[in-house]
């Protein structure tokens, strides 16, 4: 597996080279945007970690580049910026996930590894596939088993959420802000009833199930087969 780290700091760059190496992955670093970007558009990568605040061209802007020329590499964002703003901003621009400086090497390298599994994501021409699901991104429709299944906007935002995120269980309060754009309430039953209704549309009648609860934590999607590996 090859990876690219486009990261300015010095030490940080150096270590997570480092320690990246001696996982057994084959890693690139650039310390500029430009070179993060030029070697993102020319090499083939299996994921990318990308820093937020660069010296001249800044990770948003390289995801927004990435992303318009139908790159779908994995993308997870390191920066200092923690707030939900910038967590979302970065989502949205169709970035994989988004890890807040410091942080835990070890938790890093279980986030690339959890990335990476996702892999069997079928991701071209603007659809996501899981299974039999397909989604075509930019109609925003949805078809299971060649059967179009009719979503609402919010309901079909959430399952692009869920399928983008596949194998990683997502808390209420991660959906609330990131489909409702709202702070999560416990009191409220709203996310419990929206994946209840995404899934009589598009589980009840088929076979592998998608969605899992996982219970005191959240929901997630996946297929049977990478649930037992």
């Amino acid at each position: 597996m090859k990876l690219l780290i486009v990261e300015d700091e010095t030490k940080m760059g150096e270590y997570l080279c480092q320690g990246l190496t001696e996982a057994g992955f084959v890693v690139d670093l650039a310390r500029t945007g430009l070179d993060g970007h030029h070697l993102a558009s020319t090499e083939a990568y299996d994921l990318i970690i990308l820093d937020v605040m660069l010296p001249d061209v800044d990770g948003w802007r390289i995801m927004q580049a990435l992303r318009k020329a139908k790159s779908a590499v994995p993308v997870l964002f390191l920066t200092a910026r923690d707030s939900i703003e910038d967590r979302v901003k970065g989502l949205e621009l169709g970035a994989d996930d988004y890890l807040v400086k410091p942080f835990a090497f070890a938790e890093l390298l279980a986030r690339v590894r959890t990335l990476l599994r996702r892999g069997s994501i079928a991701i071209a021409n603007d659809h996501l596939q899981i299974a039999d699901l397909v989604l075509d991104i930019p109609r925003r429709q949805a078809e299971r088993k060649g059967m179009r299944i009719h979503l609402s906007q919010k309901e079909f935002t959430l399952l692009e959420l869920l399928i983008r995120r596949r194998g990683e269980v997502l808390p209420r309060s991660l959906i609330a802000s990131q489909v409702w754009d709202m702070n999560f309430d416990s009191d409220t039953n709203v996310i419990d009833v929206a994946i209840r209704r995404l899934r009589a549309k598009i589980d009840d009648a088929f076979e592998p199930k998608l969605i899992h609860t996982v219970r005191g934590m959240g929901y997630m999607l996946d297929a049977p087969s990478s649930l037992s590996t």
